[in-house]
């Protein structure tokens, strides 16, 4: 088995602020306030936090505030309940959430939840659990969870599981890894776990380690390094990661690590780190 670089992937991380005129960068510059989430996350786990400036990272947060008190991905972009969670969340890394105006941002999602309990994305009206979950993760943080109605997401939320135990986006959809950590988050936080089928939605996500130990997110599909957080962070929630071999998905996740990456590769090497150190931390 292989080593972690940590040194390489500090440097990674860090150059790819860095590249903001290369192409990679500007077709995606809409996801950059994802990318910092990630990176950052990934920096402060390899104890590296310290690195960045922080008062510059806060000031570009603040930046991509919008009226509505929704965070855009970038500055002059439209807010989304997704960049929203990204930007809440790197504010508390640095313990920084007094920056932001907690009744704007709560009114912001809150004006997002459906009649039926289900969350849109945005003012364009696109509805899917991971809306759900950002919602609720993000008012969690901001202990504004009172301010939507609860029973509703939690009823919705359900209302898209599935005869095989996963989740999908919407009632009806196919059950996918990433759906059902979002699902599966949404009610370890409000505290509605017995509303899932433990052993069955195990018995799914431990089908998803293939051969060569890494994890898909649906059934005959290529393994990913970014399932190898989704997957287990959901295990774990429903105290079922003991069925999937650790030493597996830990050799997969190092085997994937390569001297040069493009900017897409963030998030799946934050995701394969994330989980590379919470496997660790179980034994």
């Amino acid at each position: 088995m292989g080593e972690l670089v940590s040194e390489k992937h500090v440097r990674y991380i860090l150059s790819v602020e860095k590249r903001k005129d290369n192409f990679e960068s500007v077709v995606m510059e809409h996801l950059r306030m994802n990318g910092a989430y990630w990176g950052l996350t990934a920096l402060d786990l390899l104890g590296k936090l310290h690195t960045v400036d922080v008062d510059e990272v806060v000031s570009w947060v603040m930046s991509c505030q919008d009226e509505s008190g929704g965070f855009a991905g970038n500055v002059g972009h439209d807010p989304h309940i997704l960049y929203t969670l990204s930007a809440v969340q790197v504010l508390a890394l640095f313990d920084k959430l007094y920056a932001i105006d907690v009744d704007r941002v709560t009114n912001y999602i809150v004006s997002l939840q459906n009649e039926d309990g289900s969350f849109s994305g945005d003012t364009w009206g696109e509805v899917d659990t991971r809306f759900s979950y950002i919602a609720i993760c993000c008012l969690s943080i901001l202990r504004r969870l009172d301010k939507i109605n609860v029973e509703k997401a939690v009823k919705y939320i359900i209302s898209c599981k599935n005869m095989d135990g996963g989740f999908g986006c919407t009632p009806g959809g196919e059950s996918h890894a990433g759906q059902i950590f979002c699902c599966v988050g949404a009610l370890a936080i409000t505290g509605s776990l017995d509303l899932v089928d433990k052993d069955l939605l195990g018995w799914w996500l431990c089908e998803r380690q293939v051969k060569s130990g890494g994890l898909n997110g649906r059934p005959e599909k290529l393994p990913d390094v970014c399932y190898s957080w989704w997957v287990p962070s959901s295990l774990i929630m429903i105290d079922r990661v003991h069925w999937i071999s650790k030493e597996k998905l830990i050799k997969f996740i190092l085997d994937c690590q390569i001297g040069q990456t493009m900017l897409w590769m963030s998030f799946i090497l934050t995701s394969g780190w994330l989980v590379f150190h919470f496997l660790n931390i179980q034994d």
